[in-house]
């Protein structure tokens, strides 16, 4: 039996809606549209088409993963985060709308050498040197899934050849000053877990909690940090909505210059950010 794309669409919204989704209406149109072949913007004026039943199945597939709560980027493969979109898989944290505040704190700052530690996709080091064309980076991460998916990113932004993609716990593989490290560490607490979205429970567990107090990486983070930075280099971390005062405290114990907690595009503290001067070893 055939059925239109604007029917598939009305179906998938109302089982998404039903199971208690967010975002039924967005979610349907997307994966409708990615059953199809179309862009979303494409999908009104295509709603007569008919749908045959290989997409039918695949739609329903999606729709059904979807209800199990399997996050929307996996299912599509993709997020479109800063100024690209980015390859996601379950190996990799999906890149969220608020660490775009790092990326736009960072690029105020200039840098020509930059260092992304737990780069997952790669969406930070990725997007900062797709906008500086003249900057080269190391990403690192402890998963070597993670570091493949980055690999492809990179190729597809046309980074590749300014990039370095290390496998490292932290600071371990890495050498040299930069002129900018940026992070987005694990950094919620062993006892918030249980509290999250069940969408999480589909991301790596290593790259969301440090299983301890949440600020675990962070003490890493900032202890190397000074190491390698070079002299009016700065250190910019993405941060718990609560956790501003603490970690700037840390960035402040290292000597750290110019500590400050910007908030994301909801206000929430976001990043915290610290220059080292030139007085530090």
């Amino acid at each position: 039996m055939s059925v239109t794309l604007g029917a598939l669409v009305q179906l998938a919204t109302r089982s998404l809606k039903d199971a208690g989704i967010d975002g039924a209406a967005r979610d349907a149109r997307l994966l409708v549209a990615h059953v199809a072949g179309l862009p979303l913007h494409h999908l009104t004026l295509e709603a007569s088409q008919e749908v045959g039943e290989t997409q039918q199945v695949a739609a329903q597939d999606l729709v059904a993963r979807r209800i199990a709560r399997e996050p929307l980027s996996h299912l599509l493969g993709k997020r479109a985060f800063f100024e690209h979109e980015f390859i996601v898989t379950p190996d990799t944290l999906d890149p969220r709308p608020e660490t775009e505040a790092l990326v736009l704190a960072a690029l105020k700052t200039r840098f020509t050498t930059v260092l992304d530690m737990g780069t997952g996709t790669g969406a930070i080091a990725l997007s900062l040197l797709a906008a500086r064309p003249n900057a080269r980076g190391v990403a690192t991460d402890l998963s070597q899934a993670a570091l493949d998916v980055a690999a492809q990113n990179a190729q597809a932004i046309g980074v590749a050849a300014r990039v370095e993609l290390v496998q490292s716990d932290w600071f371990a593989q890495v050498s040299g000053a930069f002129d900018l490290i940026v992070s987005n560490p694990p950094y919620i607490a062993l006892e918030e877990m249980a509290e999250l979205a069940p969408e999480l429970s589909h991301e790596p567990r290593m790259a969301l909690t440090d299983e301890a107090d949440g600020l675990s990486a962070y003490r890493i983070i900032v202890a190397g940090a000074v190491a390698h930075l070079t002299d009016g280099g700065h250190l910019m971390v993405e941060i718990g909505w609560q956790q501003g005062a603490a970690v700037a405290a840390l960035f402040e114990a290292a000597g750290l210059q110019q500590v400050a907690v910007l908030p994301d595009l909801d206000g929430r503290d976001r990043v915290v950010i610290g220059q080292k001067g030139t007085n530090l070893v």
